[in-house]
């Protein structure tokens, strides 16, 4: 590890400095440990869904929870336990701010916790569960909802870690770039692989149509489940030590002593950032952009172009715009502001996916296309992945320039509960979608095609240019950001005066 701090190139990417402060070697084991957290949060975030539906045939025709379908009470599960899970994040984080041990208050967690996540994953995919009965159902949920907890105890002291590892913005900025990154690769790796593993070990059981072969049902169902459940186990195993390992090799250097502020102080704060809800309001009402990501992606390639490999295909599409998007935002925020940036975009991805919508896909020149749009749809993804960081950025500078108080905390957190929301709403459309399109998990029948496709892009065409709405009310622009942090210093030196008068 010594040749690695001694490494030019890396002090380089990081901008550390030889011997001072953080270390390229600490910068690593903090990016290892968000690699292996990432197999855990896409496992589950991803595959979870389609677990329920297609493995355990809640998704099959005739199940009941209840007074209502298997395939609805699922999608209310997803729905309910995500956003649960969001507003869980501002809770966690006045709770690392009063933690106090010899470790500090954000590392101890990634030791703590890495042991009951992998439990609660396993638990979440054991194959002796069934559709059979409404307290399997409960089980489950009961499962993911602690689950939820576990793993938010984790994840917010993980990203709050880079705040106390250095307070050198630049190196910060470059840790969590490099971090984001790898973290991405981590969890491409999951959705690259799961689904083309599933399709394989499943091929056997369907007819060349893609239907699951009468009589097959069972059996295809309990490959499902124990596939899973192996994937499950394998991404546990590997990623478990990741937690340990980044605990080990990471410092805490700016850890406050002061009191911290109330959860109710800082929830106050909050309502006073006008600014920073608008980015909140946007981020939910963009709930639904990337739903061809999530789950609705992954039903899409198995029941309509009947190969669940295929969705292997789509995420990849979106990475080339992606690429290209983290180029722009440098340009396109000093060229037209991080507002109109945002805005742009979007109501180009749109239009990208409304003429998605009226091309359709049951002819190839068709899939095509809408290949070529999934690669275009990458850029509003980059963008927005990017770019929201820095908007929440400056909002915490508005906070201060109205109020006196900073709040890094509590508007930081808005960002990982947009996240969350986002995956619950993805996850939630993809599930209605299934369930409208009337397909059957048992033998892979499907009702209406059409449908499918309808509810996931329109969803995706409306939260594009909903998104957009809120920011057209925002108003800190680059200059007015300026002028802000200028009056702060100004305020700060007159008080540096007066108590010195």
């Amino acid at each position: 590890m010594s040749k690695l701090n001694d490494s030019k190139l890396l002090h380089k990417i990081y901008g550390t400095t030889p011997g001072k402060g953080v270390q390229p070697k600490e910068a690593i084991a903090y990016a290892i440990a968000g690699f292996g957290q990432n197999f855990i949060c896409t496992i589950v975030g991803s595959y979870l869904t389609v677990f329920l539906t297609d493995a355990l045939l809640f998704g099959a025709d005739g199940v009941q929870i209840g007074a209502i379908s298997g395939s609805m009470a699922v999608a209310y599960l997803m729905l309910g336990t995500r956003v649960f899970d969001a507003f869980n994040d501002p809770i966690m984080g006045s709770i690392v701010d009063r933690t106090r041990t010899k470790w500090g208050k954000c590392r101890p967690y990634l030791r703590w916790m890495a042991i009951p996540i992998g439990i609660m994953t396993i638990a979440l995919f054991l194959p002796v569960f069934n559709a059979e009965v409404l307290s399997t159902f409960v089980i489950i949920a009961v499962i993911y909802v602690i689950w939820s907890v576990v793993y938010t105890v984790a994840d917010v002291p993980y990203w709050g870690l880079s705040t106390c590892m250095t307070n050198n913005t630049e190196v910060r900025g470059n840790l969590l770039t490099v971090t984001r990154l790898v973290c991405t690769v981590g969890a491409g790796i999951v959705t690259v692989f799961v689904p083309i593993i599933t399709n394989a070990v499943t091929a056997k059981y369907k007819a060349a149509d893609g239907t699951v072969i009468v009589g097959q049902e069972a059996a295809n169902a309990n490959t499902l489940k124990w596939t899973y459940f192996i994937c499950a186990v394998v991404l546990v195993v590997v990623a478990m030590p990741m937690f340990f390992y980044g605990f080990k090799h990471t410092k805490e250097r700016f850890t406050a002593t002061e009191k911290p502020e109330s959860l109710g102080h800082n929830l106050k704060l909050l309502f006073k950032n006008s600014q920073l809800l608008l980015i909140v309001l946007s981020g939910v009402l963009g709930g639904a952009r990337m739903v061809y990501t999530y789950t609705g992606g992954l039903y899409f390639a198995k029941y309509i172009l009947r190969n669940e490999g295929y969705y292997s295909l789509i995420t990849l599409l979106v990475v080339p715009g992606g690429l290209v998007a983290s180029l722009l935002v440098p340009w396109m925020s000093k060229k037209f502001t991080k507002k109109w940036s945002y805005i742009i975009v979007h109501l180009f991805g749109g239009v990208v996916m409304t003429i998605m919508y009226f091309v359709g896909y049951d002819a190839t020149w068709k899939l095509v296309v809408c290949a070529i749009g999934l690669v275009l749809l990458g850029i509003p993804q980059g963008v927005n992945n990017i770019i929201t960081y820095a908007m929440i950025g400056d909002t915490v500078d508005f906070l201060e320039w109205k109020t006196g108080e900073r709040g890094e905390g509590i508007c930081f957190a808005m960002q990982t509960l947009i996240n969350k929301i986002s995956m619950a709403v993805g996850a939630f459309i993809g599930v209605i979608s299934f369930a409208a399109a009337g397909i059957d998990s048992a033998t892979g029948a499907v009702e209406s095609p059409t449908t499918l496709w309808n509810m996931l892009v329109l969803s995706g065409v409306i939260s594009m240019f909903a998104c957009a709405v809120p920011m057209f009310f925002y108003k800190i622009t680059e200059n007015k950001q300026r002028e802000m942090v200028a009056e702060i210093e100004e305020r700060k030196a007159a008080d540096g005066q007066t108590a010195e008068s």
